[in-house]
This record gives C-alpha cells, sequence and structure tokens, in this order.
C-alpha cells in the first residue's frame, strides 16, 4: 500500500518533474526558432552576438535573450564541432543560467551544456568563469569549446599554474575563462597582495559555472587555501621526535577512527615525557603540562598523527624524495598541497625525506567563502542530491536533476556481503574471471593505492590481463580510461570521481586515431579514421553482446555520491552495464559505521565460508550508515564556515581597503587623518580628560612625540604656558607635524612622496594582516576549551576576533605615522659615504677596484623599511632596476651583487 508521500508524488509528480515541466515551453521556443537561425552565414551569426550586446546595453534582460541566444549557440556549436544539443542539454543549460546545480549523469555531454549558459552570460561583458577539477581539463575544455565561442565571436581564455603575468591578464579578460578551483582562488588571493591595481589580473567575480561542482563545493571545502612563506628551520626536532614515535605502542593513546583524531592518555603522556627527558628536548623538571612545554606537545602530536592516521600509498606517496598528497576523492596526487601546522614535516620526518621548512600564511581563503564572492553561481555533476540540503543552505544553490537523453539501461545489482576481506576477495576475482570469460569489459573500483595494488597482484596470480590506474599512474589517465570500454578490458581504478574522460564501449576512436597517426605520420588521416571506425563499430557490437560494462567496487565510500559516480561510468546515453558493490564486514566503513547487529544475524543464519548475503535491506543499513557520515561530514564543514566567516567578514575589510589604497593617486588626507588620530591618543595617554596641568606628563608626551613623530618640540613649555589646555596642545602637535610633512613634501618631490605613502600603506597593511592571520590561527586552536567553561566558542572566538582586528587598525596608525616620520632623502655627504663603503666592498669582493665607482644616475630616496642585513625588506628590483638602498646604482652593481 502506498504512503501518502507516494501517493502524492504519483499523482502530482516529484518538485523536480514540475520544475522540468515548467522549463519544456522555453526549450520549444528555441527549436522553433532553429530554422530562421540555420539560415545565417557565419557573419550573421557573429553579428547577432553583437545585438545580443547591444540590447542588453540598452536594458534587455538575459532572461529575454535566452531562446535566441541559445538557439544561435546550438546553430555556432553545430557548425564548429558537429554536435547538435540535444533538447536535454538546453534544459541543463537553462538551468545553470538560473544559478541551479544541473545534475546531469556521465556521458550527457556537460562540457558542451555549459556553453549555453557561459554564452549567454557573457554578453554581460563582465566575464564568465567555468571551473574545472584539473587543468588537464581546464586547458582540453577550453581548447575544445574555444571553437564554439569563435564561431559565435567571443574570446576565450584558460588559467594555469606558473602563467605569466601578461598571459593570465589576457586570460581574465577574455570573455568566457577556463580555470580551476585552486588557480582562481589563489589568484584572488595574489591579487590582494599586489601593490597596484595594474598589476592585478582578475576582474568581476560575475558568474562562474563549477563542473564537478560537489567535489570542488563540497569534498575540498573543508581545505583552505594557503599562500605561506617559509618561517623558521626546525627540521632537527621533527627528526629526534620521530625517532621514538615507533615506540610508541596502541596502549598509550586513544584513536578514535570515526572523527579520526588520535591523543595521548595519561600512560602514553608519562612514556612520551621520560623519553623527551631523556633526549634533553624537554628540561629537567619540566613537565607536559607546563605552559613553556606548548611547542613540544604540538611537535610530539603532530608525530603521533603522522604515523596512526597518515598512511602511505594511502594518504600519500613518496616520489623523487618528496610527500606528495593524495586527494582521498579523485585518488590524484595533488602537486604542491602541503598539510599544515608541522603535519607535512613530520609526515617527511618519518618517511626519511628531506624536511621542508614550516609556513606561515601570508593569506587564506576556503572556497565556500571565494565561490560566495560570484553574483550568481551554478554547477553540474553527476551526483548533487544527497547533498542538496547543504547546497542550498550554504551555497543558495538548488539541484535539479535533468533527464537523461535515452533511458538508463544499466542493472544496479544488490551488494554481495562476505564475512572476512580474504572471502570478499575470493568472490572478486571470481566474478571478474566470469565477465572476462565473455569478453566483458570490468572497471574495478578501488579506495586507495594499496588496495589496488594489492587486488592487481591477485588478478597476476590468476593470470587476468589488467591495466592499474591510481595516482602512481596519473600520466597515462587518459590513456587507460579511454581502453578501458574495450572488449575484455579489466582496469582497476582508484576512485573514479571527476576523471573527464568518458569510458566508451569498444574504445575511444579519437585516442586511437591519434595514437595511429603518432605513430604513422605519413599515413592519410581519412583512410585511418575510417579503419578504426570499422573496427570500432565491429568491437562495439560484440562488447553490447557481452552485456557493456561491468563496474565493481570492491568497498563502499563513506559518501553515497562517490559511490554513485563510480556507478554512473556504466550504461552512458542509453547503454547497456552493470554495477555490483562487493562488501566485506572487515571494510572500514562496516567497521566503524556499521552496525554489530549485521555480524550477528549473519552468524545466525550460519553462513558458510565463502558464501556472501544479497539482500536490499543490507543496501539500505549500508545507506543509513553513509548518510550518518555524510551529515557528520556536513555539521564539520558548516561549523568551520562559521568560524571562517567571521575571518572572511574582515578579509573583506582589508581587501577593499587595499583596492581603494591602490586605485587612490593622492592618499596624503589618509595618511594626514592617521597622524592627527595618533596625536589624539597620545595626547589622551599623557594629559587625560579632565585632569589639571599638574597632573599631565608632559615629559613622557615628549619622548613620545619624538619616538612616533620624529618630532623634537617644546612639549614641557608649551605646557607650562597660561591658559593652555589639552585642545591646544592637540592643535600644536598637528601644526607641527603637518609642517614637518609638508618641507618632506618639497625634499622629495609632490609625486614621489605621494607614491612613498601609497607603497608604505600597502606594505604596512600586509605585514600587519598576516600577523592578524597568525592570531587568529592560534585563537583558534585554544578556543575549543571555552567549551567547558560553558561558553560558546564561536561567539568567544567573534568578541575576540573583533577585538583582535580593531587593535591591529590601532598599531596600523600608528607604524605608517612613525615610519613615514622616519623617511627622509639622503644627504650629499651620506650619498658620498655610500659610494666608498660600496666600492670597497666591490673590492674586498673581487669587483672593481677602489676609487672607480662605476658611473650612478642620480641618487634616489631609500626604499621604506629598508634594512641592509634583511634582504626581505630590499622590495623584488629587476636586475637593472635602481637599488632600493638608494645609491643610484643598478641593483646587479649594488645589493644584488652581494645577495
Amino acid at each position: 500500500m502506498l504512503g501518502f508521500g507516494s501517493l502524492a508524488k504519483k499523482v502530482l509528480g516529484t518538485a523536480n518533474d514540475r520544475k522540468v515541466k515548467a522549463t519544456r515551453p522555453l526549450v520549444a521556443k528555441i527549436n522553433a526558432l532553429e530554422p530562421e537561425f540555420e539560415k545565417l552565414s557565419d557573419e550573421e551569426i557573429v553579428a547577432k552576438t553583437e545585438e545580443f550586446k547591444r540590447r542588453y546595453q540598452e536594458g534587455e534582460s538575459l532572461d529575454k535573450l535566452l531562446p535566441e541566444a541559445f538557439a544561435n549557440c546550438r546553430e555556432g556549436a553545430k557548425r564548429a564541432l558537429g554536435l547538435r544539443a540535444f533538447d536535454v542539454q538546453l534544459l541543463g543549460g537553462i538551468f545553470l543560467h538560473q544559478g541551479n546545480i544541473a545534475e546531469m549523469k556521465t556521458g550527457e555531454g556537460k562540457t558542451l551544456v555549459a556553453t549555453f549558459p557561459a554564452y549567454l552570460n557573457a554578453l554581460a561583458g563582465k566575464g564568465v568563469h567555468v571551473v574545472t577539477v584539473n587543468d588537464y581539463l581546464a586547458k582540453r575544455d577550453a581548447d575544445w569549446m574555444s571553437k564554439v565561442y569563435a564561431q559565435l565571436g567571443l574570446t576565450t581564455g584558460v588559467v594555469y599554474p606558473y602563467q605569466p603575468d601578461e598571459e593570465k591578464r589576457a586570460a581574465y579578460q577574455a570573455d568566457i575563462t577556463y580555470a580551476t578551483n585552486n588557480e582562481l582562488g589563489f589568484d584572488y588571493l595574489r591579487d590582494n597582495m599586489k601593490s597596484s591595481v595594474e598589476e592585478m589580473t582578475q576582474r568581476d567575480h560575475f558568474y562562474a559555472i563549477v563542473d564537478e561542482v560537489d567535489s570542488i563545493l563540497i569534498d575540498e571545502a573543508r581545505t583552505p587555501l594557503i599562500i605561506s612563506g617559509p618561517s623558521q628551520d626546525r627540521s632537527d626536532l621533527y627528526v629526534t621526535i620521530d625517532k621514538f614515535i615507533p615506540e610508541v605502542t596502541p596502549e598509550h593513546y586513544e584513536l578514535d577512527e570515526k572523527q579520526r583524531t588520535v591523543t595521548f592518555n595519561e600512560e602514553g603522556n608519562e612514556f612520551i615525557e621520560q623519553r623527551l627527558h631523556d633526549s634533553g628536548l624537554l628540561p629537567e623538571g619540566q613537565s607536559l603540562y607546563d605552559p613553556e612545554s606548548t611547542t613540544i606537545v604540538h611537535h610530539v602530536t603532530q608525530a603521533l598523527r603522522a604515523h596512526v592516521l597518515f598512511l602511505k600509498d594511502r594518504d600519500y606517496i613518496v616520489r623523487d624524495g618528496e610527500v606528495m598528497l593524495i586527494d582521498e576523492f579523485t585518488g590524484r596526487m595533488m602537486k604542491g598541497r602541503r598539510l599544515s601546522d608541522g603535519l607535512h614535516q613530520a609526515i617527511e620526518a618519518k618517511e626519511g625525506v628531506e624536511i621542508q621548512p614550516e609556513n606561515v600564511t601570508l593569506a587564506s581563503v576556503t572556497f565556500q567563502n571565494y565561490f560566495r564572492l560570484y553574483d550568481k553561481l551554478a554547477g553540474m555533476t553527476g551526483t548533487a542530491l544527497t547533498e542538496a540540503e547543504e547546497f542550498a543552505e550554504i551555497y543558495k544553490l538548488g539541484v535539479v536533476e535533468v533527464p537523461t537523453n535515452k533511458p538508463i539501461a544499466r542493472i544496479d545489482e544488490h551488494d554481495q556481503v562476505y564475512r572476512t576481506t580474504r572471502e570478499k576477495y575470493d568472490g572478486i576475482i571470481e566474478s571478474i574471471k566470469e565477465a572476462h570469460a565473455k569478453g566483458q569489459p570490468i572497471l574495478v573500483g578501488t579506495t586507495s593505492i594499496e588496495k589496488s595494488e594489492e587486488l592487481s597482484n591477485l588478478l597476476t596470480a590468476a593470470g587476468v590481463p589488467h591495466n592499474v590506474l591510481n595516482a602512481r599512474h596519473h600520466e597515462q589517465e587518459a590513456k587507460i580510461v579511454a581502453d578501458a570500454g574495450k572488449l575484455g578490458a579489466v582496469t582497476i581504478a582508484t576512485n573514479m570521481a571527476g576523471r573527464g574522460t568518458d569510458i566508451k564501449l569498444g574504445g575511444n576512436v579519437e585516442m586511437q586515431v591519434m595514437e595511429a597517426l603518432d605513430a604513422d605520420p605519413e599515413a592519410d588521416p581519412d583512410e585511418v579514421r575510417k579503419r578504426i571506425e570499422a573496427q570500432h563499430a565491429e568491437e562495439e557490437k560484440k562488447v553490447i553482446e557481452a552485456g557493456g560494462l561491468y563496474v565493481l567496487a570492491t568497498e563502499r565510500h563513506e559518501s553515497r555520491r562517490i559511490d554513485n559516480q563510480l556507478r554512473g561510468r556504466s550504461g552512458r546515453q542509453g547503454d547497456p552495464g552493470r554495477s555490483v558493490f562487493f562488501l566485506s564486514l572487515e571494510d572500514d566503513l562496516m567497521r566503524i559505521f556499521g552496525s554489530e547487529r549485521l555480524d550477528s544475524v549473519l552468524s545466525k543464519l550460519g553462513m558458510k565460508e565463502g558464501e556472501a548475503i544479497v539482500h536490499p535491506w543490507v543496501n539500505k543499513s549500508l545507506e543509513k550508515a553513509q548518510a550518518k557520515v555524510e551529515a557528520r561530514n556536513f555539521d564539520i564543514r558548516k561549523q568551520l564556515l562559521k568560524f571562517d566567516d567571521v575571518m572572511n567578514d574582515q578579509r573583506k575589510v582589508i581587501f577593499s581597503q587595499r583596492r581603494e589604497i591602490m586605485e587612490s593617486d593622492d592618499l596624503s588626507d589618509v595618511v594626514e587623518d592617521m597622524r592627527h588620530q595618533v596625536i589624539d591618543d597620545l595626547v589622551d595617554i599623557y594629559l587625560p580628560p579632565k585632569t589639571y596641568a599638574d597632573q599631565w606628563d608632559s615629559d613622557g608626551l615628549h619622548n613620545a612625540v619624538i619616538e612616533k613623530l620624529s618630532l623634537d618640540v617644546p612639549v614641557s613649555d608649551w605646557a607650562d604656558e597660561e591658559g593652555v589646555d589639552q585642545e591646544a596642545m592637540r592643535e600644536r602637535l598637528y601644526e607641527a607635524s603637518d609642517k614637518m610633512m609638508a618641507e618632506k613634501t618639497e625634499a622629495f618631490g609632490a609625486e614621489t612622496m605621494r607614491n612613498i605613502e601609497k607603497q608604505l600603506l600597502l606594505q604596512t597593511i600586509d605585514a600587519k594582516w598576516r600577523e592578524h592571520l597568525l592570531t587568529l590561527e592560534h585563537l583558534r586552536s585554544v578556543i575549543g576549551f571555552r567549551g567547558y567553561a560553558q561558553r560558546d566558542p564561536l561567539n568567544e572566538y567573534k568578541t575576540e576576533s573583533f577585538t583582535l582586528f580593531e587593535s591591529m587598525l590601532n598599531s596600523l596608525r600608528g607604524d605608517v605615522t612613525q615610519q613615514l616620520s622616519q623617511v627622509r632623502p639622503l644627504s650629499q655627504e651620506e650619498q658620498e659615504e655610500m659610494m666608498r663603503q660600496f666600492a670597497e666592498e666591490q673590492a674586498q669582493l673581487g669587483g672593481m677596484p677602489p676609487g672607480e665607482p662605476e658611473p650612478v644616475s642620480p641618487p634616489g630616496p631609500q626604499r621604506l623599511g629598508f634594512d641592509e642585513n634583511d634582504p626581505s625588506t630590499w622590495g623584488n628590483p629587476g636586475r637593472n632596476d635602481p637599488c632600493p638602498c638608494g645609491s643610484g646604482r643598478k641593483f646587479k652593481h649594488c645589493h644584488g651583487r652581494l645577495a
């Protein structure tokens, strides 16, 4: 009997059905325009784009332009690529334009779908970003779809790591820009560390379409993007601590696999304390519980985490003497990505490779907050419905399931659950041999490199030829995936999420044509294509007869979404196929989250060795376990976002202030306000309000004015004058400081002085922001303990971080004022003395003989904050630029020679 909910859905349709139904008339309108647009010449198609742009500028909305723009785009794609978009692809494009996530199954042509909303929104002239999960896909999609955009008269750019700034700027100026989520986030941070608007690369955050949106906005949301600089080298400490961690036994610590945490218990603390005393790292008489021991406790805990929680070939691999992290969701190496807080260094010590110095954070942002900068956001993926609540709550994104072009013919079988891992593997090998014997291509999904290699050894022993795709074989990825649909192919893959290459039955024709032409460049491309297409048609027919692609998963992932992605590799575009999950009670998910009841039920059933239980009830209980994990992960991300929002508000203030400073030509008023504020504060401290002159500390004020303003004025004499109050003292100090700055401006020249003010303001803001980020990191690490005092850690964090932000802005004023007061041009004698010293240094270094200095240009002002002994204060001058010391020499002949 149907429940009320099911009955209502049967009669009224689901909310998703209603959305799809409501959009069908718009698709009909686009289809009705097709004959009209087919008649247009190539030039007229481009002219249409210009016409749409003009109409938008005149006030017509993008929604109004949608039918004609989509019809034009469909025609452009048909001519450029020979692909005519299906109605369901237009549907997907409409949902993307409306700011939704379009859930489309694998092989439904998401890359082409994105061109429709990208083209429509590019008409606004503010730039559209299409976001992919890796550089290969960004370049491939940009290269492929740029033909469509060129046909329509639009420009395409692609952004990739280590790209020259000029090229990157041009890519962001294009109508449509393809980039990875990492590069977009890093460019945003880099732009907000630049010292002039001209150097910035990104423009508006107007509209972004995120491919594999679940991977980027959910799986990676917990990982902040951090731009960092090196701090002090403590590699000896890591190595020393690492030596006695292997002596630690499971009795010494508490491991919580659900939360992925490990902490020393009392017995462990006593053991570690003794070992630290023996090695001299902990002074006699000092315990681990003393405040002085905080740093050493932190390092010992990180070493324990490195040994217990992080496993080689699952969480990372060692390649070329470097620890490379592995993305748990895609199985890819994350080059350049490092764990923070000394954890990466602890893993390097464990593996005996060179330890890179720890880093200090210069700027950071989470993907959650970066993507919320966009006026409009949209996304595409094969699997989003399970996380619909999170998309709605955090990103205000709806999820719409787009119907497939052809009905799905894949058979999804019930899970097969075994008692032990050994029995499970026996069952897997048997199933693979059976399918392989009839020529059915098999894709075997594993959750780690270690497990994929273990299975590979078992298949080799069983005499089954196969390919392995994991982070070790990253380079051959496209080739292995392209061949995975061939007759009798067996492919073992670690997490197939977001691979970006479709598995086509019978193999990938394009890839085979490219290979054949590489092998024989003299061959006729048309002949080669004809021959390969004929072979492919024959092979495809055999594969379909064998049952299509068989997806065999060796374990369930924590997230249902990752399982669905693996399943979705089979049965693309209405192809036949089947999928099944092989599980055992010893699998991580079953062991940690599965109920003990399952084991007792299996025991009662009296299952024989090697037998599997197959029942819909088992599937349901597993899905419940996965849903619990997903809910917990969502809570963690939500909590993380609440804390990051506090910093994000401050980040926006600082970044917008920097932008205003960079865009301004004259900051003398800002600097003057800061100086006057500093004077106000000094007067309030030394001459408190509502006090008499005999209670003033005029000597203290005199010394503070010398220190903060480089002004030696008769403060004490003024204070002794009859009828002088705090206001009068304030006015006199204003006047004296203004006069001094006016003299400096005259000495340097107005233009130079304005530039000095701008650069000094930016440098000081950046330095203060870096310090503030570090303070907030430390605050975050201890704020949780406030919960023990019945106080809400989040509210405490908000209050304290706001106080810290205020004090940062106050100290910013003081620092800028003090540094500007100390800036002065070099005198003739000082310049000559500097030249003499330089000539002597050169002679000692085997350079020019003393007394024969190289001719120099007129000396300029010394760079603000320049310190002879600290290269980090020299800026980043080119080899032929004037040296920042102010000598007038080229940098390469001055401090650049010594650096």
